[in-house]
Order: C-alpha cells, then sequence, then structure tokens
C-alpha cells in the first residue's frame, strides 16, 4: 500500500511537471496553432506567477525610480474612519536587499512587477477593462495587503497606494540635474480598495 502511494506521488509530480513545461513552452513559442487554440488555458496557468519574458537577452532598464506606499483605514466601533499613514514598501524591500548576497527574488522584483504589469493593463485611469486587468489590481492589492499585515498593526479593511515615479538623472550629471529629476517626480494616488477575505 505504501509503495502504491508512492508510486502515485512520483507519477503525479512528472505528470505536473511536463504539464508545466509545455505551458511553458506554448506561451514562449513564437504563435502557432495549438498555442492559439489553447490561449486562455496557458494564460490562466502562466499569469501572473510563471510569466515569462526574454529582458535577460534584451535588457530594457528603467529610467525612473518608483517608490510604492500603501496606507491603511480602518472603522471604528463609533464609525470613525481611522487612516494610517503611509509605509514605503519599496523601501522595506530595499532593505532586504541591501548587503545580502542572495536576495529573494521576492524583495527584487514581486512588489515592482506587480506595478509595472498592473500599468501595463489600467493605463492612467485605474479602470479594469479585462479579466486579466482585474486579476493584476488583485494581485498588486493581495502583496500590498500581506506586506502591511506583515507589520502586525491594527486590523483593516480598506489600502490604498500611491506611488512616486522620480525621473533616474543621467550618470555622472551634476547635483543641479538631480535636484531636476526630483523636481520632476510625479504622484499617482490609487483609489482605496476594499480588503477581501480572498486578500
Amino acid at each position: 500500500m505504501r509503495r502504491r502511494v508512492l508510486d502515485t506521488a512520483v507519477v503525479l509530480c512528472l505528470t505536473t511537471a511536463l504539464a508545466h513545461i509545455a505551458l511553458v513552452f506554448l506561451h514562449v513559442a513564437p504563435p502557432n496553432v495549438v498555442s492559439q487554440r489553447f490561449n486562455s488555458q496557458v494564460d490562466a496557468w502562466i499569469y501572473p506567477l510563471f510569466e515569462q519574458n526574454w529582458r535577460l537577452f534584451a535588457p530594457d532598464p528603467d529610467s525612473v525610480n518608483r517608490q510604492i506606499s500603501a496606507r491603511t483605514a480602518h472603522t471604528a466601533p463609533d464609525g470613525s474612519v481611522q487612516v494610517g499613514d503611509w509605509v514605503d514598501l519599496t523601501a522595506v524591500d530595499a532593505s532586504a536587499i541591501e548587503h545580502n548576497a542572495f536576495p529573494s527574488h521576492t524583495s527584487q522584483n514581486m512588489l515592482r512587477r506587480s506595478w509595472t504589469s498592473y500599468v501595463e493593463l489600467h493605463g492612467g485611469d485605474d479602470l479594469s477593462r479585462s479579466d486579466r486587468a482585474v486579476m493584476m489590481q488583485q494581485y498588486l492589492r493581495n502583496i500590498a495587503v500581506d506586506r502591511m499585515a506583515e507589520r502586525g498593526g491594527k486590523p483593516f479593511e480598506n489600502i490604498q497606494l500611491r506611488v512616486v515615479t522620480l525621473p533616474v538623472a543621467p550618470q555622472g550629471s551634476a547635483d543641479g540635474d538631480r535636484l531636476t529629476a526630483t523636481k520632476n517626480a510625479e504622484t499617482r494616488l490609487l483609489p482605496w480598495w476594499k480588503v477581501a477575505s480572498d486578500a
């Protein structure tokens, strides 16, 4: 009996691994009949956790720095809304990376990539026009909720994000150029999002 359970577990692991490799292959392969026919199933498996791209071979470095902050709101028993202070989530990630010889992929990329995907799908108006846009909004919200919950503060029902985008001054720029880049910072305030039970 024990041997049969072990054999079944091995077969399931191998089947899952082969299915994963096949779905990733269909995702990165040039458009073809099979990938077009099963596009929705492939996308459902790949996004957002297994997304692949070729930026390793053709890097497109950011020309801006983004500071992503979050704050929470809680409704008190008397009905008043208590809004918390802004917490710089980007700084928390940066501190986890700094002086770490082997920083985690999560600290380096999760928040930044989720924001990039959110902007690609929503533009500047924060309206979700597709199922994937809704999924990326929930993904970004869940990351922020998890990070705020890790801080161990008061419970909250709503969360809001603020993103400050600062242009990167060219290499070897004078202090005046850096000051100009700071003055050209853009601040984007996202709407309050309800913290759902699935977050």
